[in-house]
């Protein structure tokens, strides 16, 4: 089933076209790949689909339903922007964490906001709460971090705290989770735990898109691949066909750069 349609997405940055007519699908399940050369239009791409930047062009549609068109006013209210992101998680380069929380804290806390506008949270509110606590407690476990809940960002390592990250994504429940570059704030030696978590995801099944410059990961994880440059995707298959046997010629000399180093 597809979750996820991009159809002809735009965006400038005054006179520099960043995305030029980007269109693709994601199907349920499945985990998409983008790489390319820093400055090929990834990074911009995945703040469009998360509503951070407003394309200047194009729609996203989100289970058939179209969440976004550049010619359709109505679609691009701010009061609806917040509704539209909690199709998405994503997770960013730079943690993000907030450094006056605890772990468990940092997970809990989008939950507890959402849960005040419930109509019946001032009822109900002992039960939500347990409920949100318990729901944090296990998506920390599930990335390895259930003897850390106590701990502030500053006492724990920076691939803990993305792994925090990822669960705080995760707590939203979002049709899609996203990350941008997920391991490129990391020491080499802590990169392997995170890549660990998202491997961990696809085996689930998440729906996932991650922009990556790890392309060994990017071929043994995506069940599919896409390479931008320049603002526009190149190329996109299944990881063995880019990677293997890529049909473009600019495929092929970023492929060449990345064995070289």
């Amino acid at each position: 089933m597809t979750i996820l349609e991009v159809k002809d997405i735009e965006k400038r940055f005054g006179p520099l076209q960043v995305l030029d007519n980007i269109s693709f699908s994601l199907v349920k399940g499945e985990t998409l790949a983008i790489i390319g050369s820093s400055g090929s239009g990834k990074t911009t791409l995945l703040r469009c689909i998360n509503f951070l930047e407003r394309p200047d062009k194009g729609s996203i549609i989100v289970n058939k339903e179209v969440i976004f068109d550049a010619m359709d006013p109505a679609t691009q209210r701010e009061s609806e922007v917040r509704k539209k992101r909690l199709h998405f998680g994503l997770v960013f380069q730079n943690f993000n964490l907030f450094p006056q929380y605890t772990v468990l804290k940092n997970v809990t806390l989008a939950l507890e906001l959402l849960a005040k506008e419930h109509p019946d949270y001032k009822q109900e509110k002992k039960a939500i709460m347990e409920e949100i606590q318990d729901r944090a407690r296990t998506l920390l476990s599930q990335v390895g971090l259930s003897d850390k809940l106590d701990y502030y960002p500053h006492m724990i390592s920076g691939g803990q705290q993305q792994r925090v990250a990822i669960a705080r994504a995760l707590a939203l429940e979002p049709d899609i989770l996203c990350f941008d570059e997920p391991t490129s704030a990391l020491d080499p030696e802590l990169t392997g735990e995170v890549l660990k978590v998202i491997r961990n995801l696809a085996e689930r099944n998440t729906t996932m898109i991650i922009v990556t410059h790890e392309m060994d990961f990017a071929r043994d994880v995506a069940d599919r691949v896409i390479f931008m440059d320049e603002g526009v995707i190149v190329e996109q298959g299944r990881p063995e066909e880019v990677f293997g046997n890529p049909k473009e010629e600019r495929t092929r000399q970023f492929l060449t750069r990345y064995n070289q180093k």
